[in-house]
């Protein structure tokens, strides 16, 4: 049976879906069992999930060996690692797929983060990564770098769906949401069905946290340590008054009436890194219709054991997360040199990952062969 508190959080309106993917999980019934148990209708992946997974081996040996054989690189293995994940993960979750008209059901897989800045390069890998899953359920994962943006519009002008990921400042997001539109407006150019298009926007925010709590910690004046731990549900909370406006556009409007998707919000980064606070904070606290929040393991778990939902708690705070933003300006905490810095770091941990991902495979590889 379902878990009540998790499917309170989705008549509420959160798509939950599971920030975690690996072949054993698929392979042991686990992936099944969280969307049988605890609500879960989406899963997303990136480059440190399967760094994890591929270097704990568990399940993977077959498919190395078989590679080694084949002469594969260490990044055609990866890919072919990858892509068999997503496929078969997208298979567990074809029938939420189906219920949700398409609308959840969803796995991400994302580009080489290398390609970050190389706008035709990550063009030419979505279209890859989306071919060699082939699955009509999957997204492909796009980094909201400057280079992003146009590949955005020109991978779901080609017809298929994505994730926009790390997403930090709220002009970011209002770049995100028209590279969307324009990638739509495309693809009904091109004749496709833009009703089969999909996205979501994730936008990060403990990380947001993290950042901002150091520099009030090293103020250290009452009035800095007041607003620890208020700024990253602050500037989702912002986010979302975002999305409201960017899609009551007369623009967005239109192309809702041919048939077009929202571009959901969805919260990543939500699992806790401070152990002081709740560890449900980015979830109970970001709760609004047509949102997905993406959780880690645990964060789910700590949800479904004592997570509460006290109905909407975003929409109701647009002024309050202001405030919140202007006192942090008072304080001399620059919110444009933050988000660019979170942007940098996030991108340099994703290569790091996948530096780690193609030597743990290298490695692989070698002992198989």
């Amino acid at each position: 049976m379902s878990n009540q508190r998790t499917t309170e959080l989705s008549e509420a309106g959160v798509s939950i879906w599971l920030d975690d993917l690996s072949r054993a999980r698929i392979d042991s019934g686990n992936l099944a069992e969280v969307i049988a148990t605890r609500n879960v209708v989406g899963v997303t992946t990136n480059p440190t999930i399967f760094a994890n997974a591929i270097g704990a081996g568990t399940g993977y040996g077959d498919r190395i060996a078989a590679a080694a054989l084949a002469g594969s690189s260490a990044e055609q293995t990866v890919f072919e690692l990858m892509c068999a994940d997503v496929a078969d993960a997208c298979d567990v979750l074809a029938p939420v797929y189906e219920a949700s008209h398409g609308r959840d059901g969803r796995v991400s897989i994302e580009v080489s983060p290398v390609l970050a800045r190389d706008t035709e390069g990550t063009i030419a890998q979505a279209r890859e990564l989306w071919a060699k899953v082939d699955r009509p359920n999957a997204m492909i994962k796009i980094p909201a770098t400057v280079e992003g943006l146009e590949a955005i519009s020109e991978v779901v002008g080609s017809g298929i769906s994505v994730n926009v990921t790390l997403i930090f400042s709220l002009t970011r997001y209002r770049q995100v949401i028209n590279a969307y539109l324009v990638g739509l407006e495309r693809a009904r150019a091109a004749g496709h069905d833009i009703s089969q298009i999909h996205s979501v926007a994730s936008f990060f925010v403990s990380r947001v946290d993290t950042e901002i709590d150091g520099r009030l910690t090293a103020l250290g004046t009452p009035e800095a340590l007041a607003l620890k731990s208020q700024a990253g549900l602050a500037n989702a909370r912002l986010a979302y008054e975002v999305f409201e406006q960017g899609f009551s556009s007369e623009r967005a409007r239109m192309l809702l009436d041919f048939g077009a998707n929202l571009q959901r919000p969805l919260w990543a980064s939500t699992g806790v890194k401070d152990p002081a606070l709740p560890d449900t904070l980015y979830v109970a606290g970001l709760v609004a219709a047509d949102v997905v929040n993406t959780m880690p393991e645990a964060t789910l778990n700590a949800f479904a054991d004592h997570g509460e939902t006290a109905g909407d708690t975003v929409t109701d705070a647009y002024r309050e997360s202001d405030l919140v933003l202007n006192a942090l300006d008072g304080l001399g905490i620059d919110y444009n040199e933050v988000t660019e810095l979170l942007e940098v770091e996030g991108l340099q941990k994703f290569e790091a990952s996948w530096a780690e991902l193609l030597t743990t495979v290298e490695g692989a590889l070698a002992e198989a062969a």
